[in-house]
């Protein structure tokens, strides 16, 4: 289960600047953060053979392409360690971000988080949010159902859950959160017709954070202590997701 969760992980305080040569942007989201941002229709990754295949438990999450938002084009890209180790590591040692993911420190330890999902089975993607082009979140796609999680609530077979961490400065604050985590669920939803549901695990001081996925239409199920911290259940049930 990965660190605490995104929502406090709103980001950092320095410029967002990414080597995204494997990423094609045209004009045209450990757990949750408060604010994603937006991007651009017109976005894809390069099929490049040093994305890691595995056996596929998420249907394939570098395939899924981009989404449209009220924010803008919004893609998901699979990490590559090599393009984007800098750049979260940055973000990793955000104040606000090191409070709930506890990945601060030297590059080593961010880069030691990553491998273990890159080397694993495919339970958990990590993931560059790109919003009109420009990389400004880091994402967590993973099986709950899979996960250590499921030692503490009531899972169902297939169940998918989201990290979110916003990194620029200048995406926090305005609402993105909400809005791109709506997304992402529905995303979710959409490209796993197995998953009746997306899980969120926010740490219960995280108030953001919770407000956040309030918004994007996720309820509050329980409180649950987990090893590493208190958190709010949170879940977008699939038969609820055009009511909520």
């Amino acid at each position: 289960m990965p660190p605490a969760d995104p929502i406090a992980e709103t980001g950092i305080a320095v410029p967002v600047v990414v080597d995204v040569a494997d990423v094609a942007c045209g004009a045209g989201s450990r757990s949750d953060s408060p604010d994603p941002g937006r991007a651009s229709g017109g976005c894809s990754a390069s099929r490049s053979s040093s994305i890691p295949r595995h056996d596929d438990l998420l249907d394939g999450v570098a395939e899924w392409g981009p989404v449209d938002t009220p924010a803008g084009g919004f893609h998901l890209i699979p990490v590559r360690l090599e393009r984007d180790l800098p750049l979260i590591g940055r973000w990793m040692n955000d104040p606000a971000t090191a409070a709930f993911w506890e990945l601060a420190g030297p590059q080593e330890v961010t880069q030691d988080h990553l491998r273990a999902q890159l080397a694993g089975d495919g339970r958990s993607v990590p993931c560059i949010g790109v919003l009109d082009g420009a990389p400004m979140s880091y994402w967590e796609i993973y099986r709950a159902d899979l996960d250590p999680l499921a030692r503490h609530y009531p899972a169902r077979p297939q169940d998918t859950g989201i990290h979110l961490l916003v990194g620029g400065v200048a995406h926090r604050g305005r609402g993105l959160g909400g809005l791109l985590l709506r997304a992402v669920a529905d995303l979710v939803l959409a490209q796993r017709p197995t998953c009746t549901r997306v899980i969120a695990e926010p740490d219960i001081r995280n108030t953001p954070s919770v407000a956040a996925f309030l918004t994007a239409g996720f309820q509050f199920s329980a409180e649950v202590d987990l090893p590493a911290k208190r958190a709010a259940l949170m879940v977008r049930e699939r038969s609820l997701r055009h009511l909520l």
